[in-house]
């Protein structure tokens, strides 16, 4: 549901009539001031990619405004008059140069804060007063701490802290009850990386011939590839750009990707590419048959998946995705990786319900925390799996008591890897042994 797009005389000329989502990038350095006549309609801006460094007072006319966007802009401070904004939901300032979050930009009715890639060493105590908070984004900042009014935010289900200075992670981070997945490689209190990166070869970009492009995320491009001296076939090479993405830096997730070592519900890794001007992976090729399990989150639904209108899964193969997902889990938790980001669109099956998981962007390495910290970890994706089973439920149908029956067992399951507080919930191994009960 993306805004759509004007020009600058378009709203001059007053031929944008009455609309609830407006789009505009035309290299501006002033706020256009007839977005204002909008104010009785207007519901998403959207004013990324431009050179606005300041809104109007009157800004908050725009009192059915629900989602703004301002992403690579020239903001150095978060505007002041967006605390006065009675129905704003969504605040997106990724890529600015801000290092000011004053405690009246902040509205109370924000579900969604995007402040990526800025230049924030310090967020306020009103930060603990937005009790509707879901999702927050702060990766690649100067964060050296975190204000300990945030445990007010009890409805979090979503954090981004990678790529900043913490050197601790507050007690009350890892108890927030909602919380399901929780990202912060890439901070002085991660301590030194550790050296399974030595456990895969290296090689060069230079030494493979990039084809077509398979796919691209956050983090970097995806190639169909091969050696012209090799007869072994082709490959998938995952290409890293820039020094920061929207999780943190690019040289952890390559970390928390060979670190998790072998699974047969892993996408296989099998070099490194680790040399001056490239960082990257490259991963065996998945097999065309292969899908998508689901469809990232929309505006809407915030934290949680979406999928196709016509997508339909029998709670049998539901079953035996949730095995799979909690094997894997598993997996990653007795390796000291968190994934940070498991989600059904994180996921791929084929037509025998054999599912792939990967996308390492989230990853957290957990080898520097404490018992206690570890065991939190696990309890916050123990939620994000009970989400993950949730989420594909409701693309499900059962037609016998024995389906029903199953789908109970996914019910009772759920309802147990989301218990408050997160020490009642169950390890992915005890999971495990409850999936695989007669």
């Amino acid at each position: 549901m993306h805004p759509q797009r004007y020009t600058l005389q378009q709203l001059k000329n007053s031929e944008v009539g009455p609309v609830k989502r407006l789009q505009m990038v035309e290299q501006l350095t002033e706020f256009p001031q007839e977005i204002l006549a909008l104010k009785d309609s207007l519901e998403v801006l959207d004013l990324s990619n431009n050179k606005l460094s300041s809104l109007p007072d009157e800004f908050d006319q725009l009192e059915k405004l629900k989602i703004i966007f301002l992403s690579n802009n020239c903001f150095t401070e978060l505007p002041k008059v967006l605390g006065c904004c009675k129905s704003l939901e969504m605040i997106g300032f990724k890529s600015n140069q801000i290092t000011t979050v004053r405690p009246q930009s902040l509205p109370l009715t924000t579900r969604w804060l995007i402040l990526t890639d800025n230049h924030i060493e310090e967020l306020p105590e009103r930060m603990g007063a937005l009790t509707q908070l879901k999702k927050l984004a702060l990766a690649g900042n100067r964060l050296k701490k975190l204000p300990d009014s945030m445990a007010n935010c009890t409805e979090l289900e979503l954090i981004r802290l990678s790529a900043n200075n913490l050197n601790t992670l507050p007690k009350w981070l890892f108890n927030l009850p909602r919380l399901a997945w929780l990202a912060f490689s890439g901070n002085p209190v991660c301590g030194a990386r550790s050296n399974a990166l030595n456990e895969f070869a290296k090689v060069k970009l230079a030494d493979y011939e990039l084809g077509d492009k398979l796919g691209e995320g956050a983090s970097g491009e995806i190639f169909l590839a091969n050696q012209p001296q090799d007869d072994q076939g082709f490959v998938a090479v995952k290409r890293f750009k820039g020094a920061i993405t929207s999780d943190g830096y690019p040289q952890d997730e390559l970390d928390c990707c060979l670190n998790a070592g072998a699974h047969a519900n892993l996408v296989k890794t099998i070099a490194q590419i680790n040399d001056t001007s490239s960082l990257g992976i490259v991963m065996e090729l998945i097999p065309p048959t292969y899908r998508n399990l689901g469809l990232p989150p929309s505006l809407i639904t915030c934290t949680r998946d979406t999928f196709p209108g016509n997508t339909h899964h029998g709670v049998e193969h539901i079953h035996l995705l949730a095995v799979q997902m909690a094997s894997v889990l598993a997996h990653l938790h007795a390796h000291n990786v968190s994934h940070g980001d498991i989600y059904a669109h994180n996921s791929l099956i084929n037509e025998h319900y054999h599912l792939l998981f990967g996308d390492f962007g989230a990853a957290s390495q957990l080898h520097h925390l404490d018992s206690y910290q570890r065991d939190a970890m696990e309890s916050i994706e123990v939620r994000a799996f009970g989400y993950f089973i949730e989420d594909l439920l409701t693309v499900s149908g059962t037609s016998n008591a024995e389906q029903l029956t199953l789908q109970h067992r996914l019910e009772a399951l759920i309802k147990a890897c989301t218990l408050e507080p997160i020490s009642a919930r169950p390890k992915f191994t005890d999971i495990i042994g409850l999936l695989n009960k007669d």
